[in-house]
């Protein structure tokens, strides 16, 4: 995180001003108003099934800044479940680290060179109060090098399929903050993502390490409380409960600020039992790391989504539809067929009785006995009849379940395959007759 130039700020705001015209947000309800964003980029997402509820520009590659410690968090969260790494090991810090550490003109917490820290009280440090010397120590004790960790969080966004991207460092500076010290890319490179994959890094890590909020929602901590080294940090989400311009609900997740990446912060909130996340990117009208610019535009998105939307099971688990299957010499003719999972969908918060639109695709139309239960069959999609226009953030369009069998069909006895034989005889004989008297009148 760095303060950036109003120059830079003004310049970027007369040149979105004039964008804005023609690539202006739209909404998954057509009905309600989207809000107007003051940034270069941004999107608000429903966590648990991924729908778009606002987007501008979210697909347009920007600078991150230290949004990027997302990615080092997923991979040390990664590491520590894998058990490669437990949060009690020591890392002795590296010169490179105590250097970078040492600026407190960026976000840091004082490093001892050859010091040993624990990994979580780094990962505090980095989650919390944006530590970039922190960060390349983690990254060190990971990789072995912040050279090799970034190769693994370009191979991890390309797993994870967060789309357009460039790491070339695990902190978010420029490159031409690390005191000439940087080991990928060129000397004025930064890191770069698009909103919609920032989004989608963010719910990934929600969904598959969820304890990372249990630190992100912390407003205020001491760094190595009780020693002479103690420094009182504050979460620069200045939206957390506790915190300037607290919000109920509001536990995660990241904040970054470069002058080439402006304002940034990824945000996620519960409200009435919906979780929601945001990403902002280069809010524009702030002047410096302490403006509230990012924390107005987050809200009017957080606002947006929490008052027009709610997630609602449009169609319960293992409901029978009325297609079926054959089933090629079972004790049944044929198998009954139902949607395996319940369908949620965000819809508008008036919403009743949706209206949707399904589509039952079934590639599997004759199963050969016997038969199990849960066997997939085909898919359905389901989606709104009206308004849907964002679609996922993964970047469908709508969503989708599986069709699966209902019941069990056991494979018929002899007799009754016997009498299937006897009966695909004659049927045999009988197709061969009328084709033969067909051709007599051609």
């Amino acid at each position: 995180m760095r303060i950036f130039s109003k120059i830079g700020v003004v310049f970027l705001a007369a040149t979105l001003a004039m964008s804005s015209l023609v690539h202006g947000p739209v909404t998954a309800d057509a009905a309600v108003a989207p809000p107007t964003v003051n940034a270069n980029a941004a999107i608000t997402i429903e966590e648990s099934t991924g729908k778009i509820l606002y987007g501008k520009n979210p697909d347009q590659l920007m600078g991150i800044a230290s949004m990027t410690k997302m990615m080092d968090e997923y991979l040390l969260s990664e590491a520590v479940a894998k058990g490669k790494i437990a949060w009690d090991d020591k890392v002795t810090i590296s010169d490179y680290a105590y250097e970078i550490s040492q600026d407190r003109s960026l976000s840091n917490v004082p490093l001892r060179r050859g010091e040993q820290y624990t990994v979580e009280e780094l990962y505090q440090a980095m989650a919390i109060y944006s530590a970039n010397g922190a960060a390349i120590a983690i990254a060190e004790k990971i990789a072995g090098s912040e050279a090799k960790f970034v190769d693994m969080m370009n191979k991890k966004a390309d797993e994870l399929k967060l789309g357009e991207h460039k790491f070339v460092n695990v902190t978010g500076l420029n490159n031409a903050d690390l005191k000439g010290k940087q080991q990928v890319g060129s000397a004025t490179d930064e890191n770069q993502m698009t909103a919609r994959g920032v989004a989608k890094l963010a719910q990934h890590i929600i969904q598959d390490y969820p304890d990372v909020l249990k630190t992100s929602s912390i407003p205020k901590m001491k760094f190595r409380a009780g020693t002479s080294d103690q420094i009182d940090m504050t979460n620069w989400n200045w939206l957390l409960p506790g915190l300037i311009y607290a919000r109920a609900g509001v536990d995660g997740l990241k904040t970054g600020t470069t002058d080439y990446a402006g304002q940034c912060l990824t945000a996620t909130a519960v409200q009435d039992g919906m979780r929601v996340i945001t990403v902002v990117m280069h809010a524009n009208g702030g002047t410096s790391a302490h403006d509230k610019t990012r924390f107005t535009e987050t809200n009017k998105m957080l606002d947006f989504a929490f008052n027009n939307f709610k997630v609602m099971e449009v169609r319960k688990a293992n409901t029978t539809i009325k297609e079926t299957a054959k089933v090629n010499k079972g004790k049944e003719n044929t198998v009954a067929l139902m949607t395996k999972d319940a369908v949620k969908l965000v819809v508008p918060k008036t919403t009743t009785e949706p209206k949707l639109n399904e589509q039952i695709t079934i590639d599997k139309k004759t199963l050969g006995a016997p038969v199990k239960k849960d066997t997939k069959v085909g898919t359905m999609t389901v989606q709104l009849k009206d308004g849907d226009t964002l679609g996922y953030v993964d970047g469908k369009k709508v969503d989708t379940i599986n069709v699966v069998t209902k019941d069990n069909v056991d494979k018929a006895n002899w007799f009754m395959l016997a009498l299937y034989s006897i009966g695909d005889f004659f049927s045999g004989i009988w197709n061969y007759i009328t084709d033969g008297v067909k051709g007599w009148f051609n």
